[in-house]
């Protein structure tokens, strides 16, 4: 079967439920959210997809294809997110306020996208493939933070909220949303205005 036949879910011009490859990416989000990339298996996702376990062959040659399009949704879905709160700040101080935002409500806000990001974090660490997909959403957020800061102070930022993701996770201790406002404004104090 063809690459376009497969992302299609067409054989011979029929179509064969069009959402089913889609609910496969999102069921193996959810898998490795609660199992891990370790404990993700092509029945597991299945079984959550509602799919015979058969069809994950139809849509994927093997499970590192559906890992990177699954890791590459979830990022997307993150950059986007990001992306539209940095949109809406209307000067740096909205920007301030909005990279806190971010911080304390959805990066600590959700146990599921931290499961997640640190699971993508750990393949790029070991594969290039899944590199490409934190560099594509690295670039995105700095880009995002770019139109309120100047770049190093973009780099920065994006680095502080990578760091203190890495700390919510391994943390027994409750961060204070106070630590998260005085990072951010210290970093963004000592970088210079872009406009």
């Amino acid at each position: 079967m063809s690459v376009r036949e497969r992302a299609t879910g067409s054989r011979l011009g029929r179509r064969n439920d069009p959402d089913r490859r889609d609910r496969i990416i999102d069921a193996c989000l959810e898998v490795v959210s609660r199992s891990g990339v370790a404990g993700t298996s092509h029945r597991k996702v299945a079984a959550r997809a509602g799919v015979p376990l058969g069809a994950m062959t139809y849509y994927f040659e093997g499970m590192d294809e559906l890992l990177e399009e699954a890791f590459a949704r979830f990022a997307t879905s993150i950059g986007d997110r990001f992306e539209r709160r940095m949109a809406a700040a209307a000067d740096t101080d909205a920007a301030r306020d909005a990279v806190v935002a971010l911080i304390l409500e959805d990066v600590f806000g959700d146990e599921r996208e931290l499961v997640l990001s640190h699971e993508l974090y750990t393949l790029a660490a070991r594969e290039p493939a899944y590199r490409s997909i934190t560099t594509g959403w690295m670039r995105r957020s700095r880009t995002a933070l770019e139109r309120h800061f100047d770049p190093l102070t973009a780099r920065m930022l994006d680095a502080l909220i990578a760091g203190l993701t890495i700390h919510r996770a391994l943390d027994a201790q409750a961060r204070d949303p106070y630590e998260v406002q005085v990072a951010v404004t210290r970093i963004t104090d000592l970088g210079g205005r872009s406009g």
